[in-house]
């Protein structure tokens, strides 16, 4: 009987690979989608949020009547000058823009972190270090503090009178506290959360180049550049703000994101933010970015050159806050425990758990 030959058999290891489709290469890099699509596409939504909570916002100050009136005069008579309209700067007004804001977003990274399959505390509010929005916010008020007392004994902060008396003061205090830990979550959030996280994945090929073994590093750090850039141009639209002050703003960006470098949370920051803003518009009653509160502690002024006092912009923009915010890095570096930063790639623990939960395909692949 003739024996019949062997078929060769093909060693997988040889085969050629099927080569992902045009489709896909567009939309997906080596961390998973790319960093630009999902970046334009939150901050599309993040822009219609913000249309919607200002629409809420104005709403919960009860000045929504006079806006749509103001608006309609306008319509009607475009040739005559625009009428200026003042917003009150209260706690509901904060509350409700800031707290809808904040929800959208974090509504949004949820889903992000579903479809790009990662954890959720990946974009800096997770469960690890939850705990460092205490310290953070003794520091923001401990910080904030020092600069109205340096201001005051310069002699370019004075403060006038007591406004408040009684049961307002622990009324307005709780309503600012929760206006502006809402301001600290919605401000973090939006620019040293998702999209710090997402950009810093997207420069990663430029920082290889860069610096190939500090890759990481690198691209952080042009990601945080550029996010504290666009935070000191948000600001710009800030009643009596100052050149000084977006500065300092700029500044103040930067040390949040040595905050998140050096921690891998937002927590830290937020507390800080929360209780600097809380301590300027409420227990100090002093300008924030321009803006006075309805419901402050005190009455105060700036006296002498706004270069020392921050003029109608408040601490902020005085040249002062910048040893301050200096002071805050050196704190931050010798009283934070280090963390680890989130890890690019999409994670196994967070795939495997979208699997249990019939997010996702038991048989998906890691892009």
């Amino acid at each position: 009987m003739d024996s019949v030959p062997a078929q060769p058999v093909a060693d997988p290891a040889f085969e050629p690979q099927p080569q992902p489709s045009t489709l896909r290469r567009i939309f997906m890099g080596r961390f998973g989608l790319r960093a630009g699509w999902g970046m334009a596409i939150f901050i599309v939504v993040v822009v219609i949020i913000t249309a919607i909570a200002g629409f809420v916002a104005v709403a919960a100050n009860g000045q929504l009547k006079e806006v749509i009136a103001l608006r309609m005069q306008a319509m009607a008579h475009p040739n005559l000058p625009k009428p200026v309209f003042h917003i009150r700067f209260a706690p509901a007004l904060v509350i409700a823009s800031d707290g809808v804001s904040f929800l959208g977003m974090a509504a949004m990274c949820f889903v992000f972190s579903k479809t790009e399959r990662r954890r959720f505390g990946t974009y800096g509010i997770g469960r690890s270090r939850r705990m460092d929005f205490f310290p953070g916010a003794i520091w923001g008020l401990a910080a904030l503090s020092l600069l109205v007392f340096a201001l005051h004994i310069a002699h370019v902060l004075v403060f006038d009178a007591r406004i408040l008396h009684g049961l307002p003061i622990l009324s307005y205090g709780l309503k600012w506290l929760l206006a502006f830990l809402l301001v600290g979550f919605s401000e973090e959030y939006q620019l040293r959360g998702y999209l710090q996280f997402t950009l810093t994945r997207g420069l990663y090929g430029l920082a290889e180049k860069l610096s190939p073994a500090r890759a990481r590093m690198v691209a952080f750090w042009i990601a945080a550049v550029i996010m504290s850039l666009l935070f000191g141009a948000l600001h710009l639209g800030n009643n009596g703000e100052n050149a000084l002050g977006i500065g300092q703003v700029v500044l103040v960006g930067l040390v949040f994101s040595y905050v998140l470098w050096r921690t891998g949370s937002l927590w830290w920051a937020i507390g800080f933010h929360m209780a600097w803003d809380w301590a300027q518009s409420f227990l100090y009653g002093v300008p924030d970015s321009g803006n006075i509160s309805v419901g402050r502690l005190f009455q105060t002024h700036p006296a002498g050159r706004p270069l020392l006092s921050g003029g109608v912009d408040g601490p902020e923009g005085s040249v002062l806050c910048i040893p301050v915010m200096l002071l805050v890095l050196a704190i931050v570096r010798f009283t934070t425990r280090p963390g680890d930063q989130p890890p690019l790639e999409p994670e196994p623990d967070a795939l495997a758990s979208q699997q249990a939960v019939g997010v996702l395909p038991v048989d998906s692949t890691l892009p």
